[in-house]
C-alpha cells in the first residue's frame, strides 16, 4: 500500500511515517519500480501500536525496544511487565500532580469569584 492509505488507515501523518521509517521503527519498506514506498498490510497493525505506546507515555527509544522485539519474536514477558509497571507508575504521578494542580486552580478560582463579588456588591453602595 502507498503512504497516503496507510496514513489514511492509521492516523498518522505521512511526515511521521517517513520519519518512523528512517527510525527503523517500521521494519523493511519495499520501494516500487517508480521509487515509491510499497508498506505491507502489517504496518497498519505496527503503526497503530507504536501510535498507542507513544499515547502511554513510551519514549521512542522505548518503541524502538518493543518493536525490534516483536520482529524478532524475542519479547521477554518479565521486562515487558516491568516496563508496563514503571509507565503505569508515572501516570499515576501525573495523575496525582494534575490532581494537586487542580485543587490549586479551584481554590484560585474561588477567591477570586469571592473578591468578584464582593467588588460587585461594593460598587452598588
Amino acid at each position: 500500500m502507498r503512504i497516503a492509505e496507510l496514513a489514511a488507515r492509521t492516523g498518522v501523518s505521512r511526515h511521521t511515517l517517513r520519519y518512523y521509517e528512517k527510525e527503523g521503527l517500521l521494519g523493511e519498506v519495499v520501494r516500487a519500480g517508480n521509487n515509491y514506498r510499497d508498506y505491507p498490510e502489517q504496518a497498519v497493525q505496527r503503526v497503530t501500536m507504536m501510535r498507542q505506546l507513544k499515547a502511554l507515555g513510551f519514549s521512542l527509544k522505548e518503541i524502538r525496544e518493543v518493536m525490534d522485539a516483536l520482529r524478532a519474536g524475542s519479547i521477554d514477558c518479565a521486562q515487558g511487565a516491568a516496563l508496563m509497571a514503571q509507565k503505569r507508575a508515572a501516570v499515576e504521578r501525573r495523575i496525582h500532580d494534575l490532581r494537586d494542580v487542580s485543587r490549586l486552580l479551584q481554590q484560585e478560582q474561588l477567591r477570586l469569584e469571592r473578591s468578584a463579588a464582593a467588588h460587585h456588591s461594593g460598587a452598588r453602595s
